[in-house]
């Protein structure tokens, strides 16, 4: 276990070792570290603690119990020590591979680089795993929210994630402009900020297999690879191509492509086998639209993923109710996918459900899923009930409005 200069790791409990197969091994008191957050942070974190804490008690009968570990980051973490990410915040997450974090503070612009990105790249966190699906009660603008049941994997490290980028009229933006017209033959206007996309056959192969696996394990119809390659052949359209590679060279048992569904097979579905397919971006936010029956796992890049989960939660409730992990070899860290809403902190008033759920796919992600289940029928039975906080109380006839905590509570009385 990590040293650290002013950390105090609890005296309780056991760190998440990693198997020699890639699989964790979990204690039955696993310590887990946690980035409270800022702005709501506090609040939606504290009703998360409460609702998984009472989980793990029903579902193991005290045989198990997380031991949480509060660790700095963000504003609060600047204020006290003059830093925004502590060397021993990530020596915890190193240590410990299994962490969970509220929303943290990044200023549009200049000033201290996205935490989250910064996590993300650190620890190489591949994946942005986001289940997006409805659950029944909660206000969609669309009419058959049911029909979205979708797992998006994102890649999380390349593309513009990278962050490779020049300003307009700086030395390095006009050394490449002049590159690209000079040994290349590409115009591009002077007075051009200039970003570069890099896309790589390790970065996206390794996300492609992760949600083929995924899929594979949890039994789950079909494999989309979401692309933009009409347009860029080399990145996007590389994306496209390396993960019908990986699909074929280590599932080939396993996978049936769209081209082979209606080329050898007669456009009937092999049984036991997972349809591998893709589609353009643009196209694809029609299809979550009209037809998202038809899709149970998105594989994309990472811009085009950001866009596409977040319209997705749109059809389901938004962003207060969807979940988020990112996801590496050996280390995950669980979030909410909203911001900080400072104007709402210590108000105990917003919605904690997307924490809530994120720690729903931390306890599976640890086999712990009966605790898991366990949650998921609390909310569940809770907004059925028409118990939830003012966002969805507004635009739900009949409901009852409750606060972060009192949201809590429901979830907890509603566990059975």
């Amino acid at each position: 276990m990590a040293q650290f200069k002013f950390l105090k790791p609890p005296a309780d409990g056991e760190g998440i070792q990693l198997r020699p197969d890639g699989g964790l091994a979990v204690p039955d008191r696993p310590i887990i570290p946690q980035i409270i957050g800022d702005g709501i942070g506090p609040d939606i974190s504290r009703a998360m603690v409460r609702v998984v804490d009472a989980a793990v008690e029903r579902a193991f009968g005290g045989r198990r119990k997380i031991v949480w570990f509060e660790v700095p980051a963000g504003e609060g973490a600047h204020e006290s020590l003059g830093e925004w990410l502590p060397e021993d915040t990530l020596d915890a997450i190193r240590s410990y591979r299994v962490a969970i974090k509220g929303p943290l503070t990044t200023p549009i612009g200049g000033g201290i680089r996205s935490l989250n990105v910064a996590l993300r790249q650190i620890f190489d966190l591949y994946a942005c795993v986001r289940p997006v699906r409805w659950i029944e009660g909660v206000p969609s603008p669309v009419k058959a929210p049911e029909k979205l049941n979708v797992i998006i994997f994102r890649e999380n490290t390349e593309d513009i994630y990278k962050g490779i980028e020049f300003a307009e009229g700086t030395p390095e933006a006009r050394r490449i402009i002049a590159l690209l017209k000079d040994e290349f033959g590409k115009e591009v206007r002077p007075d051009s900020g200039i970003g570069i996309k890099p896309v790589s056959v390790t970065g996206s192969k390794r996300l492609v297999r992760m949600a083929i696996q995924y899929a594979l394990d949890h039994q789950l119809p079909s494999v989309t690879l979401v692309h933009k390659g009409n347009i860029m052949k080399f990145t996007e359209g590389a994306f496209r191509d390396w993960g019908y590679e990986v699909a074929k060279a280590e599932f080939r048992d396993r996978i049936v492509t769209e081209e082979e569904l209606y080329d050898t097979h007669g456009g009937k579905m092999p049984a036991g086998r997972l349809l591998v397919k893709d589609r353009i971006a643009d196209s694809i936010f029609q299809q979550v639209l009209l037809r998202p029956d038809e899709y149970s796992v998105l594989a994309t890049l990472n811009l085009n993923g950001d866009y596409l989960s977040d319209a997705c939660a749109a059809q389901v409730g938004g962003l207060g109710m969807a979940p988020g992990a990112n996801i590496g070899a050996g280390t995950a860290i669980f979030e909410a996918t909203h911001g900080t809403a400072p104007k709402y902190a210590n108000k105990d008033m917003v919605n904690p459900g997307s924490l809530i759920l994120s720690a729903v796919m931390m306890l599976e992600h640890m086999g712990w899923n009966a605790a898991a289940a366990l949650v998921n029928r609390g909310i569940a039975r809770a907004v059925a009930a028409k118990t939830v906080t003012y966002d969805l109380e507004r635009q739900i006839e009949g409901a009852t409005k409750v606060s972060t905590s009192g949201f809590a509570e429901a979830v907890v009385a509603h566990m059975g």
